[in-house]
C-alpha cells in the first residue's frame, strides 16, 4: 500500500534551512508537480481509515488543500480551509502557529458550535500547527472526529497524541542532510 507516496518520498530531494533538513515534495510543497495519482493514493486510503461521519473537512492553506479539496469532491463532504490572510468575518478565529522553523498567523473561518469535523493535512513535524488547528476547531464549538496528516516526521505526531487530540498518520519520515533515507508505513493510529 502507498507504494506511489512512498517512491515520491524516496526520490524527494533535500536542502537545508538553518539546522532542519527539509525534503521537497508534491504533497508538502506541489513541488515538482503534484501527479494524480499520488493524490488519488492518498485520498483513497484517508477513506479507508477515517472518520468521515462529519458535517466538514477543515485543512490548511497551502499544501493542505490539494488533499482537502480531492477527499471533498469524493466524499461531497464540503471543505473549510484555514486561511493566511485575515477576513474580519464573523466569528473568524486567529490561531498562531508555530512550526519547526516559522511563526505566523493562519486564520479560521465557517466552523460553528457543534459541527463534526476531520482535519487532514500535508505533514505533521513539531505538531505546531495541528496542536494550533485543533484547539482552533474547540474554540470554535467544532466536535474533532478525526485528523488524518500524509506525512509523519519528527515527535509533533506523539505531541499531538500526548495533548489528547486523535490523529492518524500514513508514513513516518527519517530524513538526513542528503535524502529521505527512511519511509515506514504507519499503522494508522488515533
Amino acid at each position: 500500500m502507498l507504494e506511489i507516496l512512498k517512491k515520491s518520498l524516496y526520490d524527494a530531494p533535500v536542502f537545508k534551512r538553518g539546522d532542519y533538513n527539509y525534503f521537497i515534495h508534491p504533497i508538502t510543497d506541489g513541488v515538482p508537480e503534484t501527479r494524480p495519482e499520488l493524490i488519488r493514493e492518498v485520498v483513497c486510503h484517508i477513506i479507508r481509515i477515517a472518520d468521515l461521519d462529519v458535517d466538514k473537512i477543515v485543512t490548511v492553506e497551502a499544501m493542505g488543500i490539494p488533499i482537502g479539496g480531492a477527499l471533498s469532491l469524493v466524499t461531497d463532504i464540503p471543505l473549510v480551509i484555514i486561511r493566511k490572510k485575515m477576513y474580519g468575518l464573523p466569528g473568524e478565529i486567529e490561531v498562531s502557529q508555530v512550526t519547526g522553523y516559522s511563526k505566523s498567523k493562519i486564520y479560521l473561518n465557517g466552523i460553528k458550535k457543534g459541527d463534526r469535523v476531520i482535519f487532514v493535512d500535508d505533514v505533521v513535524s513539531t505538531g505546531g500547527t495541528a496542536l494550533a488547528v485543533m484547539k482552533a476547531l474547540e474554540a470554535a464549538g467544532a466536535v474533532i472526529r478525526d485528523a488524518v496528516v500524509v506525512i509523519e516526521r519528527g515527535d509533533g505526531a506523539e505531541r499531538v497524541r500526548s495533548s489528547g487530540y486523535p490523529l492518524k498518520t500514513m508514513v513516518r519520515v527519517d530524513v538526513d542532510e542528503k535524502r529521505v533515507f527512511s519511509v515506514e508505513e504507519v499503522s494508522f493510529r488515533s
